[in-house]
């Protein structure tokens, strides 16, 4: 849901950045569940792990794009702090499953 949520708010976000900032926020969005699911799909917890580790860096990785956003008045602040929630929510699921 997080990487549909990208999508859809990276269309109020100007052209300007198609390139730059979108592109880096879409890759880290899908990144996440990508890892999730190539790990579960693995023959061990110790290779699951590690692809939870990536998707939890990446997770990381957007919280700190998503802030920048918030900083250069992209989107809004209400906006931009809804994505944010959702990060939260992945990171605290990461870092469970890992321990």
């Amino acid at each position: 849901m997080l990487a549909k949520n990208i999508y859809i708010i990276c269309q109020e976000i100007s052209s300007d950045e198609k390139y730059g900032l979108i592109s880096q926020i879409k890759r880290c969005s899908v990144s996440i569940p990508s890892n999730i699911a190539e790990g579960s799909g693995r023959n061990s917890s110790k290779e699951f792990n590690h692809f939870l580790a990536i998707a939890l860096g990446s997770a990381f990785e957007l919280q700190t794009q998503l802030i920048l956003v918030k900083e250069l008045n992209l989107l809004t602040e209400d906006k931009v702090n809804a994505l944010l929630n959702e990060v939260s929510e992945i990171q605290k699921n990461d870092l469970l499953i890992q321990k």
